[in-house]
């Protein structure tokens, strides 16, 4: 294995870790409107509210290894997607204001119109997510230069619309299986109807993308009839989201969120697998796509980076495991709380 597929493999390992962990923030995010008493509000924000700044820590690592990496993929991608993330930063922002000030003045209005920027804002961030993969799957119109020809309304289509709302169904069950984690009594077993509702809705979701995808993108499954071996992982997947509902039945939320955490590792590894080893393909002309050799930066520039992210990566591990194990347990609220 050359250092241009580690490279690949561990920038997806760093959005992977994004997807889980920030993902049922954002999945919080989508059901905080469901609940309508006040104290329930707080209760869901402060079942992320020591955890939700250190979850998107990934995100930025992620893209700071992207552009220490693939620096031509960077350079497209933030320079023809500008508009889109653009506003997946304004939303970013804006989602952490929400959090932050919501509390702050006893007004019923004043939390209202902050739970209501909250909520929409977390789906918009999912939704954007989802879109961008879509965009990556289909293939984006790129020249021989390299560069973006198209526009904002180019990254729109029925396909990509598709695998945003898949995106925001994957985190409203992965984020209700972190709520019936995190609270008890009668507000656990509210969330637990909203899990099976949310099950119901993501395998819709999944089924429908997949079909669509093996239908109009075949090209996603070509490395899977090359190696027969690699069909363990949407086995794996399939095998890992029919575990939620049996988990949630059983009450052991824990094992479901695992197992919940696994499907989105699992469809993050399908989503690699098919599109390796381009890193943004390009549609129609698939010669002029961004891979993991044409975009990458030198081979001493990539053995000096991995010998950081060795020394480095331990360090945000035991920083985010340290964070769980800390604020582990059912939420309580207390006059300090969101």
């Amino acid at each position: 294995m050359d250092l241009n597929t580690i490279w690949f493999i561990l920038i997806g390992v760093l959005f992977a870790g994004y997807a889980i962990l920030d993902g049922f923030d954002l999945g919080v995010g989508t059901l905080h409107l469901f609940v309508k008493n006040d104290s329930h509000r707080r209760i869901f924000l402060n079942s992320i509210g020591p955890v939700w700044d250190g979850n998107e820590v990934w995100l930025i690592t992620g893209g700071g290894a992207l552009f220490a990496a693939f620096p031509e993929v960077y350079a497209t991608v933030f320079s023809g997607f500008y508009i889109a993330l653009f506003l997946l930063l304004v939303v970013l922002v804006f989602r952490a204001i929400a959090i932050e000030f919501r509390s702050k003045r006893e007004s019923p209005r004043w939390r209202q119109n902050w739970d209501i920027a909250f909520s929409l804002s977390s789906y918009l961030i999912a939704l954007l997510l989802g879109v961008a993969m879509g965009n990556i799957i289909l293939g984006i119109p790129l020249n021989q230069f390299h560069e973006f020809t198209g526009n904002f309304w180019t990254l729109i289509s029925p396909y990509t619309v598709l695998t945003g709302i898949t995106t925001v169904a994957l985190f409203m069950m992965h984020g209700a299986i972190y709520l019936a984690m995190k609270t008890e009594g009668e507000l656990q077993a509210k969330v637990q109807q909203w899990v099976n509702n949310t099950i119901i809705f993501f395998v819709i979701c999944y089924v429908s993308t997949t079909m669509v995808t093996l239908i109009y993108v075949p090209h996603m499954t070509n490395h899977f009839k090359d190696y027969p071996i690699l069909f363990l992982v949407p086995l794996l997947n399939m095998l890992a989201i029919a575990n939620i509902p049996r988990e949630i039945h059983h009450k052991r939320y824990g094992w479901a969120f695992i197992s919940s955490c696994a499907s989105i590792a699992f469809l993050l590894a399908l989503f690699a697998i098919g599109i390796f080893p381009n890193i943004v393909p390009s549609s129609p002309n698939p010669e002029y796509s961004l891979n993991i050799y044409n975009a990458a930066s030198s081979q001493k520039t990539l053995t000096i980076m991995l010998i950081i992210a060795i020394i480095g990566v331990p360090f945000v591990l035991a920083y985010t495991a340290g964070i769980y194990w800390v604020f582990r347990g059912k939420v309580k609220q207390e006059d300090l709380s969101y």
